[in-house]
């Protein structure tokens, strides 16, 4: 009988990483989940897998979750770096604590995962990564200031990485959604565009199953790229 695939998931109490950690358990992933909510121990119940509690920014909370999820199933196969939406504050504003802050989110994050999982995934032989970035990631608005450098150095790191373990069959991928969202209430405050193609935002089902592919054995020769799933939004080729 074949070894289950077991996937980690980060900030997936709700949103694009819950709609991840669903998607993989309906395809026969055994799921661990992390997030500070509570709510994470609900979802890893209702999904027959396992939760860790704490902070993505916490390099100690990174690492129990790993080594919690190769003591229950063994070993690694795919990882889904997903984040809460940071904040939107105006760009002299923000302090230094507050880049720092989310220096450590949006890309130490992504770092410490990969150090933590690349050897584990070596050793199933070969393993992908999705980080979730976003559609401004290359245009910098003022409105999202750290997708627009934070997550632009995640997206350089993705590259980076794709080149050093290839020969590994490792894969990392970002993927840079436009806006995602189960209602249009959830998107409230945000300058939601009045011509969505489908006249409503792709919803945490739909763009988990983009994710999904990119983690499949379908798009191995995808790696070191970011995929915009935007609508054509972006103005880059």
């Amino acid at each position: 009988m074949r070894t289950k695939k077991v996937a980690i998931v980060t900030a997936a109490s709700r949103g694009i990483g819950a709609g991840c950690a669903r998607e993989l358990a309906a395809r026969g992933y055994a799921v661990s989940l992390m997030a500070r909510s509570p709510d994470i121990l609900n979802l890893a119940n209702e999904l027959g897998g396992i939760a860790t509690q704490g902070s993505i920014a916490n390099p100690q909370d990174l690492q129990r979750l790993v080594e919690t999820t190769l003591a229950r199933f063994g070993r690694i196969d795919a990882a889904i770096n997903s984040f809460g939406d940071p904040p939107r504050p105006d760009l002299l504003s923000i302090s230094d604590e507050m880049w720092q802050e989310n220096f450590e989110m949006l890309f130490l994050s992504v770092v410490r995962i990969a150090r933590l999982v690349t050897e584990p995934m070596r050793q199933a032989g070969g393993g992908a990564i999705v980080n979730i970035s976003a559609s401004d990631s290359h245009e910098p608005a003022l409105g999202t200031p750290f997708s627009g450098t934070l997550r632009a150095a995640m997206e350089g790191f993705t590259k980076l990485y794709a080149k050093r373990y290839k020969s590994d069959k490792i894969r990392m991928i970002s993927v840079a959604p436009f806006f995602v969202a189960d209602s249009m209430e959830e998107l409230e405050g945000w300058n939601v565009p009045t011509d969505l193609m489908f006249g409503r935002p792709a919803t945490y089902a739909e763009f988990a199953k983009t994710v999904a592919f990119l983690l499949s054995d379908d798009a191995k020769f995808v790696t070191g790229t970011t995929l915009k799933v935007d609508e054509a939004y972006s103005a880059a080729i």
